[in-house]
């Protein structure tokens, strides 16, 4: 993979493939800027380097075309001050944006609106590439979250520009390969989250390298099921049931640690039900919401003895606060772990940063779904691209 400093960019026009997929308020503001701030340092090198303009691209949401609700409009103005310099909004017509880009001052910063306003974008369309590719004479690619994904910003402009993998790509890729080569029984990680056929392959190529693989939240569910456990009216994928007993009879089992006690309510609309019952003991009328405390307690301890700990994924529902006992002890464990600690974005990072232990962890990745992929070995399409010589 190459990497940016290997690019020559003084005096040259960049295409920054950034992921700006943030949450926006009912006012249209940014709620969470942390994908925004983790692009900052590219964007800095880049500038410092002499790049004549940068032009910046990422998709936000699911738009099926434009549509004023995903603007990357917000996303300009949080930028502009983090840079402490002014980031225009191109106008969503190539051409126009082409046109406008090229006529910018020397050191401008421009962002592209969405990309998925255009519809050759999902489909990794190479003319909307070339189009995309116009814009600039080199591309860094440095949006870790969307890597995972075939689509025209990239995959297609990385076969057209000479590339190269930003600062955070290339952090994001050293620290989980190094998860990768861990082989000791000190490496510990922690799965979470709702559905166990979304990791099924990371569970698969981890536990032949984990001492131990704490399994919580509803996924916990599935097993416990598996194991004949009743679980009442919890959120279960029917689906995953045998997979789950094959991992629990497996060459690996003794290092998967379940939950000993579950906290059930009656609904989630009803947290003033809530209770802790042991597993097995489950009400016929309840659901599990949450890890109870002795699974808090057992979760703890091997967390706090490990030397190496990955989590992904919530131990319970913990926008709830009744629920989320169990994801914020979770987070505190992974805080006070005395290696090195990595937490595998989506939900996860929205839990640590609400439980205050954000800034104690050694490594948030910004890209759930792309970091989960890349752990079960796979060579993701966006890093795979940089790895091509470019043919314009």
């Amino acid at each position: 993979m190459r990497e940016l400093q290997s690019l020559d960019v003084r005096g040259r026009a960049v295409l920054v493939r950034a992921d700006f997929n943030v949450p926006l308020g009912p006012m249209g503001e940014v709620v969470d800027d942390t994908r925004i701030r983790a692009a900052v340092p590219t964007l800095r090198w880049l500038v410092g380097q002499g790049a004549s303009r940068l032009v910046l691209a990422s998709h936000l949401g699911r738009p099926k075309g434009p549509d004023a609700r995903c603007s990357l409009r917000p996303v300009a103005d949080r930028l502009s001050k983090l840079l402490d310099m002014p980031v225009a909004l191109l106008p969503v017509e190539l051409d126009e944006a082409r046109l406008a880009a090229s006529a910018a001052p020397e050191g401008s910063v421009l962002l592209l609106e969405n990309t998925r306003f255009y519809p050759g974008e999902t489909a990794n369309d190479a003319e909307f590439g070339r189009r995309l590719a116009s814009l600039a004479e080199l591309f860094v690619q440095d949006a870790f979250g969307s890597v995972h994904r075939a689509h025209a910003s990239t995959v297609a402009v990385a076969r057209l520009l000479p590339s190269a993998a930003g600062l955070l790509l290339q952090r994001e890729v050293e620290v989980l390969s190094s998860l990768l080569q861990q082989t000791g029984g000190s490496f510990t990680a922690v799965l979470g989250g709702a559905k166990v056929s979304d990791k099924i392959g990371v569970i698969d190529n981890l536990l032949p390298r984990v001492g131990a693989l704490l399994i919580g939240g509803a996924m916990a569910n599935t097993f416990l099921l598996a194991q004949g456990h009743r679980m009442g009216a919890s959120l279960i994928e029917p689906d995953a049931v045998e997979v789950a007993s094959s991992l629990l009879s497996g060459e690996w089992s003794r290092k998967i640690l379940l939950p000993s006690d579950l906290v059930f309510a009656e609904s989630l609309d009803r947290p003033e039900t809530a209770q802790t019952v042991q597993v097995g003991q489950a009400p016929g009328n309840g659901a599990a919401y949450d890890i109870g405390p002795a699974t808090v307690q057992a979760f703890g301890e091997k967390i706090r003895t490990s030397e190496t700990v990955f989590w992904n994924g919530p131990m319970g529902v913990f926008e709830t606060e009744r629920f989320a006992r169990g994801t914020y002890a979770v987070a505190s464990a992974v805080a006070d772990c005395p290696g090195f600690s990595v937490v595998g974005g989506g939900d996860s990072v929205a839990a640590v940063e609400r439980s205050g232990y954000a800034d104690r962890i050694d490594h948030i990745s910004t890209g759930g779904g792309a970091s989960l992929e890349f752990l079960e070995g796979r060579l993701l399409p966006g890093i795979a691209a940089l790895e091509e010589p470019a043919h314009a």
